[in-house]
Formats: structure tokens, C-alpha cells, sequence
């Protein structure tokens, strides 16, 4: 019985641990997110106070409208570059919950298939047959969920690299 509330205890304070490195994980790229939106704002004001100037002593109206083709062109491309960062920074704070997830998962599969070997010590004669169908479908479960991860992985990369093309794509477009 002790041996049971030591393993319980364990399986909590794992699932606590693993609450606490989610709720970092959350933060700290709630922090980063944070300050790449006031940094972006404040280049964006700094750069709007420079070209409402520039447009006030203006005196030409071509040069005036260079100039606010020159912001829009500078407004796309720092758009598109803080998208990029957005997007960096959400993928990496998926990347680590999904690595802490399935961390989490292996080892509760690795506690579950050890309390099914010690309760199959204890368990009465003609019961083998019944543990082995729980341990072959945790096994399959296991593979079901790591096939998963594979292809969640794969959407992941597909994503990346799309995004990243797409990007580039409108930051060449806006630059001709």
C-alpha cells in the first residue's frame, strides 16, 4: 500500500511540475510578445513624428508623395518582418509545450505499465491474460499518439515554411 501513495505522490508532484513549466513557458513568451509590440509601437511613432515633419516643410507635392510611398513601403515591410516574430515566437512556445507534453506522456506510460507490473505480482492466477490486453493497448495508445506527434511535427514544419515564403513573397512584392 505504501509503495502505491509513494507512486501517487510521485505522479503529482510530476503533474505539478509539469503545470509550473507550462505556466513559464506561457509567461515567458507573454513577456516576449510584450516587448516586441511596444518596441514595434514605439519605432512606429518615432517614425511617424520624422515623416509628419518631413510632409509638414514640404514643399513639392511629388517629393510630398514620395515620401508617403516611402512610409508605406517601410509600414508593409516592418509589418511583415513583426509578423514574422510573432509567428517565431508563438511556434517556439508550441514547440516547448508540445516537447513538455510529450515528455509528460512517456513518463505516465512508463509509471502505468510499472504499477500494472507490480499489480501483476500481486494479481490472482488467470489475470495475465487480462494485463497483457491493458499493457498491448497502452502500447498501442503510445504509438497512436507518437504517430501524431510525428505528424503534428510535420504541419508544424510545413507551416514554418510557408509562412516564411509567404512573407518573403510580400516583402518582394511591396519592394517593386
Amino acid at each position: 500500500m505504501f509503495n502505491t501513495n509513494d507512486q501517487l505522490s510521485k505522479v503529482s508532484l510530476s503533474g505539478f511540475e509539469a503545470a509550473l513549466r507550462v505556466a513559464q513557458i506561457s509567461l515567458d513568451s507573454a513577456e516576449r510578445l510584450v516587448k516586441l509590440n511596444l518596441e514595434a509601437s514605439k519605432q512606429t511613432l518615432e517614425e511617424n513624428v520624422k515623416v509628419a515633419k518631413a510632409l509638414a516643410g514640404a514643399t513639392d507635392p511629388q517629393e510630398a508623395l514620395k515620401q508617403i510611398n516611402q512610409l508605406a513601403t517601410q509600414s508593409v515591410d516592418k509589418a511583415v518582418a513583426n509578423s514574422r516574430n510573432v509567428y517565431e515566437i508563438v511556434s517556439a512556445a508550441q514547440s516547448e509545450l508540445s516537447k513538455l507534453a510529450e515528455e509528460n506522456l512517456g513518463s505516465f506510460n512508463k509509471n502505468l505499465i510499472t504499477a500494472l507490473e507490480g499489480a501483476a505480482k500481486n494479481a490472482p492466477a488467470g489475470s495475465d491474460n487480462a494485463l497483457n490486453a491493458v499493457k498491448t493497448s497502452l502500447a498501442a495508445a503510445a504509438a497512436a499518439v507518437n504517430s501524431f506527434s510525428k505528424a503534428a511535427q510535420q504541419v508544424a514544419e510545413f507551416t514554418d515554411s510557408s509562412i516564411k515564403a509567404a512573407s518573403s513573397a510580400t516583402a518582394d512584392a511591396v519592394k517593386t
